[in-house]
């Protein structure tokens, strides 16, 4: 124990480490937060559609020799309105839509990294993550981001609530669900692009989906499946953070799946739950 308590110590005195634990850490609670009203609204592939256009702005900050973060964050953002628009108008379903823009996305990153012959290696990091690789500017950004959208999450609770839940009453009732379907999108938007640089464009769906399904397995309240799936977010990154850390595997694929194996663990003991309570 002391061992491994040393060689923690010693990987934290890398100051790239502790900046990565702490930025993950936030992130995946902002994930989690809202990937219960993604979940609920049949939207929870929404982050895996705009990882991919993340993946986009990727090659474009390439060529321009730029942070991809700073093109990635309005290109993103656009994205999520875009999508949010193309579902509201009835045409297009949601799930279709998402797989419109993440296709061509996906496609148009492709071609872009193939004809400048990008560093490979840099897009690899980039599809499935390099916590070890952000740099400090950009991590502040991110962490000042990440932290904008929990505090907004909180003010908007009663309202977010609302259109998850009854979109149609909540418009009756005076609340501008547009609105706030639109305050929704921007949140998702800031935390995948903040997101892909932890876990990845192909990884960050993970961290809205499963705290959110796993939480939901036992409980029946929007309050508590919110509060338990950030309590579950939490544990499965520190987990698979430092699990990934002192077997040094891919720390993203770590977090997935830890959070993979609670969420499965979380259905069979609610399952065997419910045998046993029809049985009675």
């Amino acid at each position: 124990m002391s061992e491994i308590l040393s060689r923690i110590a010693d990987y934290f005195a890398v100051a790239s480490i502790p900046r990565a634990f702490i930025l993950g850490l936030v992130v995946s609670v902002c994930a989690s937060l809202l990937g219960v009203s993604l979940v609920l609204k049949r939207y929870s592939m929404i982050g895996d559609g705009l990882a991919h256009v993340g993946y986009g702005t990727l090659t474009v900050a390439y060529v321009l020799n730029t942070e991809s973060i700073y093109i990635s964050i309005p290109v993103v953002v656009a994205a999520a309105f875009f999508l949010l628009r193309l579902s509201e108008n009835g045409k297009i379903k949601g799930d279709s839509a998402i797989a419109i823009v993440s296709s061509t996305s996906l496609a148009l990153g492709t071609f872009i990294t193939y004809i400048t012959n990008n560093n490979t290696a840099d897009v690899c990091n980039y599809l499935f993550g390099s916590m070890l690789n952000i740099k400090k500017d950009v991590a502040i950004l991110s962490m000042i981001l990440s932290v904008v959208v929990i505090v907004f999450f909180v003010l908007l609770y009663n309202r977010i609530f609302a259109v998850t839940f009854d979109e149609t009453f909540a418009k009756a009732t005076g609340t501008k669900a547009g609105l706030y379907n639109s305050a929704i999108a921007l949140l998702t938007a800031i935390t995948v692009v903040v997101g892909m640089k932890i876990m990845g464009a192909m990884l960050i769906s993970s961290l809205i989906i499963f705290p959110s399904l796993t939480s939901m397995r036992f409980c029946k309240h929007f309050k508590a499946v919110v509060i338990y799936s950030a309590i579950i977010s939490f544990i499965c990154y520190i987990i698979g953070f430092f699990t990934a850390l002192l077997t040094g595997t891919p720390t993203g694929a770590g977090i997935v799946l830890i959070n993979a194996a609670i969420f499965i663990i979380v259905s069979l003991i609610t399952a065997i739950y419910k045998r046993k309570g029809l049985k009675k």
